[in-house]
């Protein structure tokens, strides 16, 4: 008895891109990232995209190949810049206490960028949900690890920073969730600005 042999799946049909250098990707890039944060992507379609930026749909795919991409890459692009950002103003401090401070300020500072449609757009959906949720474990672990060395170094007590560091995982955890949020009728940003100033009362020594 002789086997048929299966016919191949036909090839996925993929959007034509358009070839462009590093340069002008990171430009488009950061053009798609800054319509988004400011109106969301739901309702931005490629097509809207393209006719805003002035370029084709083919050079867009340059970025991301659908749309779904065109998003993840933007999100990433966001937290990514922003965290540079941060690490930069971090770095110019010595004092543990400065260190955290700006750290948290400067992601209240970023949170701001975000408009309403855009929060609400990135938590909803998967994959940027998921982004967002890996961005601020990190930005939990850094401030855990800006506190050690709080306490390496004789500014912070030990108790303290433990207790501090605890609270500040919980409260950043709270506010990816929402949970926070929604007790408190603040926003992300506002949230991590009040976590500043609370941090910055409660780990300095008393006089």
């Amino acid at each position: 008895m002789t086997q048929s042999r299966a016919t191949p799946d036909a090839p996925l049909k993929t959007p034509r891109r358009r070839r462009v250098d590093t340069a002008r990707r990171e430009d488009l890039l950061e053009q798609v990232t800054g319509i988004f944060l400011a109106e969301g992507f739901t309702a931005v379609s490629v097509d809207d995209l393209a006719r805003r930026m002035h370029c084709s749909k083919a050079t867009l795919y340059a970025v991301g190949a659908t749309k779904e991409q065109l998003v993840v890459a933007a999100t990433k692009h966001f937290f990514r810049s922003e965290a540079d950002r941060i690490e930069q103003a971090v770095a110019e401090h010595d004092d543990p206490q400065a260190k955290i401070t700006t750290y948290l300020q400067g992601v209240a500072q970023a949170m701001r960028r975000n408009s309403p449609a855009f929060y609400a757009d990135m938590i909803s959906y998967g994959p940027t949900a998921e982004i967002y949720a890996r961005n601020t474990a990190r930005a939990a672990e850094r401030i855990r690890q800006m506190i050690d060395d709080g306490v390496g170094t004789g500014a912070f007590r030990a108790t303290d920073g433990a207790f501090a560091a605890q609270v500040v995982a919980l409260a950043i955890e709270a506010v990816q969730s929402g949970s926070l949020l929604e007790r408190t009728g603040l926003s992300a940003a506002e949230s991590f600005a009040e976590l500043a100033d609370l941090l910055f009362n409660g780990l300095r020594h008393a006089n």
